[in-house]
C-alpha cells in the first residue's frame, strides 16, 4: 500500500501541473487528452484530483473537447466515484470522462480509442508499489501531438527501469526525476517533455506543492543522497555541489548551458541556477566573462576550485 503522505504529494503535484498545462493546451488545440493509468486497487485520489482540476477550465471548453481517460487495473468503483464528482461539479459535456478496466499494457490502445492522436496529450502512469510495466505500455508516451508523460513509480531500488531512458526513447528529450521520501518509503517521479516551457512548469509545480510533514525530495543523481525540504526556495547546497562537479568535469559553460543542466539533470528549477551562481561567484569558486553586468545567458562561467566536500 502506498504511503499516504507520499500519495498526497504526488496527487497535488499532478493537480498543480494540470493547472498550468490544461489551459495552455486548450488555447492551442480543439482536442486535449489526459490519460491516467494505474496498476493498483487505489490510485491515491489521482483520478478524482485530475477531474477536479480539469473542471476548473469549463470556461475554455466552448468549441473544444477535453477528455480524461482512466485505465484502472481493477474495478473498484472508480467510475461511480468520478460520475458523482461530475454531477456535483456540473461539468459540461465537453469534458468527457472514460474509465476502462484493464492492465496498464492496454494504455496505447485505450489512447488510440480515445482519439488522442494529433492532439496535446498528457499521459500519467502510476504503478506505486507494483512492478514496472512491460516496455510496450510506454508506447503510449509518444501518443498525441506535443505529448508529455509523467511516471509515478514505486521504490527505485526495487525496479530495474531507467525512467530517463524510457522517456527519451519515446520522444521526450527533456527529462527530470525526483524521489519522494517519507517514513522510510521512497517513490520515484519522472517527467518527460519536448518543451522547455513544459519542463519549467513542471519544476515550478514540484516546488510549489504544500509542505507535507515528513515528506522530502531527493535527487536520484545526488551521490550523497541529501534530503531536501519542499520549499519555494529550496536549500541550494546540493545544486552548488552538482554545478561545481559539472563544471569540473566539462569545463567552462554559459549560464544558458548551466540552466539547462539544472533543469534536466537535477531536481532544481533552471531559475535556481542564477541564485547559486551568484553565491559561487561571491565565494570565488567560479569566475565569469564578462566580469561585470547582468548574469545573462551568454555569460561564460569558469571553475576556479575543486567542488567542496561538504
Amino acid at each position: 500500500m502506498a504511503n499516504p503522505r507520499i500519495a498526497a504529494v504526488r496527487r497535488e503535484l499532478l493537480v498543480r501541473y494540470l493547472d498550468a498545462w490544461a489551459p495552455a493546451a486548450l488555447h492551442r488545440s480543439r482536442r486535449v487528452t489526459v490519460a491516467l493509468a494505474h496498476a493498483g486497487e487505489d490510485d491515491g485520489g489521482l483520478a478524482e484530483g485530475a477531474l477536479r482540476a480539469l473542471a476548473e477550465f469549463d470556461d475554455l471548453l466552448a468549441g473544444r473537447r477535453l477528455t480524461l481517460v482512466v485505465l484502472t487495473a481493477t474495478d473498484d468503483g472508480l467510475a461511480g466515484r468520478l460520475d458523482a464528482v461530475q454531477r456535483a461539479l456540473r461539468t459540461p459535456p465537453d469534458l468527457a470522462v472514460h474509465v476502462v478496466t484493464g492492465e496498464v499494457g492496454r494504455l496505447p490502445a485505450v489512447l488510440a480509442a480515445a482519439g488522442a492522436a494529433g492532439a496535446p496529450t498528457l499521459t500519467v502512469l502510476a504503478t506505486a508499489d507494483r512492478p514496472a510495466p512491460a516496455p510496450a505500455a510506454f508506447a503510449a508516451f509518444a501518443a498525441g501531438r506535443a505529448a508529455e508523460a509523467l511516471l509515478l513509480l514505486g521504490d527505485p531500488a526495487r525496479t530495474a527501469l531507467d525512467p530517463r531512458a524510457v522517456l527519451r526513447e519515446r520522444g521526450h528529450p527533456l527529462v527530470t526525476a525526483v524521489e519522494l521520501v517519507a517514513d522510510g518509503d521512497v517513490e520515484l517521479v519522472a517527467f518527460g517533455t519536448s518543451s522547455g516551457r513544459g519542463l519549467d512548469a513542471f519544476k515550478d509545480a514540484m516546488w510549489a506543492v504544500d509542505e507535507f510533514a515528513g515528506v522530502r525530495y531527493r535527487d536520484p543523481r545526488d551521490p550523497a543522497g541529501h534530503l531536501l525540504d519542499v520549499s519555494l526556495t529550496p536549500h541550494p547546497g546540493p545544486l552548488r555541489r552538482e554545478l561545481l562537479a559539472h563544471l569540473a568535469a566539462t569545463g567552462p559553460g554559459t549560464v544558458t548551458e548551466l540552466r539547462s543542466f539544472t533543469g534536466t539533470e537535477t531536481v532544481y528549477r533552471p531559475a535556481d541556477t542564477n541564485r547559486v551562481l551568484t553565491a559561487l561567484l561571491a565565494a570565488g569558486l567560479v569566475t565569469r566573462s564578462p566580469e561585470h553586468g547582468r548574469l545573462a545567458g551568454d555569460v561564460l562561467i569558469t571553475p576556479t576550485a575543486a567542488p567542496a566536500e561538504n
